[in-house]
């Protein structure tokens, strides 16, 4: 495995032990909750309807009506769409007067960065390894042919 530690708590629930710390809640049902919350927004941003909507919504909220006007979709999908976007956290409605306006949040975007950011550290890594290699090979490679 990786090393990581799993221990019981007095709730029942479990607790990894981890280097990452994204990585720590475990729930009863051994899934993790803080994941859930990344696999939610990397499943909202999955689909192009969906980054479409995000686009949109970038430039302020709207209305539910001018949300759907540019989709060739049902309406009924839209709303689909939307609960995904919601539950992902990365939308908010709020009432102002008879109408609902539906804005972007931005923040659970920041959860993705982080992520994505542990891998950019390996890459870069293993690209400067790579790197070393060839210049290694390289200068081998010129000596010989002295």
């Amino acid at each position: 495995m990786d090393g990581t530690k799993i221990k019981p708590n007095a709730s029942g629930s479990s607790r990894q032990e981890t280097q990452n710390p994204c990585l720590h809640d475990i729930t009863p049902y051994g899934v993790m909750s803080v994941m859930d919350q990344l696999t939610d927004v990397l499943t909202a941003i999955s689909h192009p309807t969906r980054r479409a909507i995000i686009a949109q919504l970038a430039n302020g909220p709207a209305r539910f009506l001018d949300i759907a006007k540019p989709h060739d979709t049902a309406l009924n999908a839209v709303t689909k769409h939307l609960k995904m976007l919601e539950r992902a956290g990365l939308i908010d409605r709020r009432k102002q007067g008879r109408e609902v306006l539906i804005s972007f949040r931005g923040e659970p975007l920041r959860d993705v960065v982080g992520w994505l950011h542990e891998y950019e550290r390996f890459w870069n890594q293993r690209l400067a390894q790579f790197e070393q290699y060839f210049r290694e090979a390289k200068k081998k490679q010129h000596k010989e042919k002295k």
